[in-house]
């Protein structure tokens, strides 16, 4: 028997359709303040629907688009709740209108991350050479060796790889 949309939703049933452990939901409830499950006697949890999505699109940020939790707490600090739900969900008009509505009330952009909030984003430019060998118009690369010998745009390129790295070890282990 299926739930209706609008019914709470257990932590399992939660943590089963986000194919996510229960205890990331505890520990996102710590994370990010915007989670509040009613919790009823003996601790138990019930989402609401809107803790579902919100959750949904979470999740959606920190495995798909490989942002850290610093950086989804900054978005959802900065464009709300209803943007991150929209993200998730695909919904580009809300998206763009909620940013709209942001601009207007701080100069800032709202969507701009510190290098630190955002895992596996490349920034490089497009003619970039691969981890400084070929490609290159300056010649023989620069090889050196020790500690801060890789530059910024090759630790952004291996942040990257390891970022795809651990997402194939994930859909492997589901497979499993």
């Amino acid at each position: 028997m299926d739930k209706s949309p609008d019914a709470f939703r257990t932590i399992s049933e939660v943590a089963d359709d986000l194919d996510l452990p229960q205890h990331v939901l505890r520990f996102w409830e710590t994370r990010f303040p915007q989670i509040k499950p009613l919790k009823r006697g003996g601790g138990r949890r019930y989402y609401r629907p809107d803790d579902v999505e919100l959750l949904k699109g979470i999740r959606h940020l920190l495995y798909d688009h490989g942002y850290t939790i610093k950086g989804v707490q900054k978005l959802l600090k900065t464009n709300g709740n209803k943007f991150v739900v929209a993200v998730a969900s695909g919904d580009l008009a809300t998206m763009e209108a909620l940013v709209a509505a942001g601009q207007t009330i701080s100069d800032e952009p709202s969507l701009a991350l510190d290098d630190d909030q955002m895992v596996g984003q490349v920034k490089t430019r497009p003619a970039s050479r691969f981890f400084g060998f070929g490609g290159g118009d300056d010649g023989v690369p620069e090889v050196s060796i020790g500690r801060g010998s890789v530059n910024k745009e090759d630790r952004a390129l291996l942040q990257e790889t390891l970022f795809d790295l651990l997402e194939c070890k994930r859909l492997l282990d589901q497979v499993r």
